[in-house]
């Protein structure tokens, strides 16, 4: 299905039943085919509010059953039609349930898909094998916008936006872009910031210089340790002491500059169903997870607070510093696919900006 050729990429494996359109545009996606576990597949079509960017970042779509006529108001353009005006080579007809059990046994593998005439099962298992690993990767300077833009558009209309938040209560905001998706912009938006977006080689001084209520570090694809350049302007954000709060691998590149670890995980965490715990109040959530990297519990600074643990593995799922407004969160709060409840952990960023407000 979708485009003839070919792709090579890891292979992942993603547990969410909807928003299988959101998945594929996620810039996290980039240099990883995903399958669904989820057997029926694109039976909603596809459309372009629900685009999380401007382009397909998966390099490619593996999944069971693919429906060729979608049925839903909201429908453009069917999956298949819509992976051919991306380019993104996909395949159908696989026991994706089976292709699961097999990277949760052995973890991401890497795989080749080949279609058109020119087919050639020993060339695509020889790509597959020389396709290099994720880590050591820096593919956040790959996805990241050219240039710095303002964003305007909220989950609500921007004149009922603006008429709910007087100016003392909004926030000027610089989001740094290392795969940023659509919905966390909205999620901001309607919480009363005012947002520029800056490449991710931005440097600190220059985000300094716009005079910041607080600056966001998003998600994205790769290994953070390969994004010295990030870390390095987090560091000085931080020594500046301005309110931070980071999501996925901006989550991972803030507990590096603080003086944590990261590590590859055997699998990842991929899906809309994922049970995290808070740890302040003993509570859950069910999360929206896109990561195979996570903060390493060894060697954790006394600066920092676990806040958050996944309970499929323990893992830390979010941070907060001790002396100052800087907080992170593993998973995906803005929920694009998946449940909203994890919403809530905006606020935390947004009230710190407030109380600097306050200050003067």
């Amino acid at each position: 299905m979708g485009s003839c050729g070919e792709a090579t990429a890891e292979v992942v494996f993603n547990t969410a039943m909807t928003g299988y359109q959101e998945i594929l545009s996620d810039p996290s996606y980039a240099g990883q085919m995903v399958t669904l576990t989820y057997p029926h597949i694109g039976n909603t079509g596809t459309n372009q509010a629900d685009n999380e960017s401007a382009a397909i970042h998966a390099k490619g779509l593996i999944v069971r059953d693919l429906h060729l006529v979608p049925s839903n108001w909201r429908d453009e353009a069917d999956l298949n039609s819509y992976l051919q005006q991306h380019q993104v080579v996909g395949i159908s007809g696989i026991d994706t349930r089976e292709l699961t059990n097999l990277l949760r046994l052995n973890g991401s593998m890497n795989g080749c898909i080949m279609s058109g005439h020119d087919i050639n099962e020993n060339e695509a298992v020889q790509r597959a094998k020389k396709c290099p690993s994720m880590a050591g990767k820096d593919l956040a300077k790959e996805v990241t916008c050219a240039t710095e833009y303002a964003w305007s558009e909220g989950t609500f209309s921007l004149a009922e936006n603006q008429a709910t938040r007087p100016a003392a209560n909004r926030f000027k905001v610089v989001c740094y872009d290392f795969g940023i998706k659509r919905n966390i912009l909205r999620i901001l938006k309607d919480l009363g910031c005012d947002l520029t977006v800056v490449p991710a080689q931005t440097p600190a001084a220059e985000v300094l210089a716009m005079h910041p209520d607080g600056v966001f570090l998003s998600n994205g694809p790769g290994d953070p340790a390969a994004c010295d350049y990030a870390v390095a302007a987090c560091q000085e954000l931080l020594a500046a002491k301005v309110p931070l709060f980071g999501i996925c691998l901006g989550h991972q590149i803030m507990a590096l500059a603080l003086g944590a670890q990261t590590m590859k995980m055997k699998f990842g965490h991929h899906g809309a169903n994922h049970p995290v715990a808070d740890n302040a109040n003993s509570t859950v959530l069910i999360t929206s997870q896109n990561h195979n990297f996570a903060v390493a519990a060894d060697g954790l600074p006394d600066s920092l607070t676990v806040t958050h643990q996944s309970l499929f593995d323990g893992s830390i799922q979010g941070i907060s510093h001790q002396q100052q407004a800087a907080y992170g969160f593993q998973g995906h709060p803005e929920a694009s696919p998946g449940p909203h409840e994890a919403k809530q952990l905006f606020q935390p960023f947004i009230d710190a900006m407030q109380q600097e407000k306050s200050r003067g």
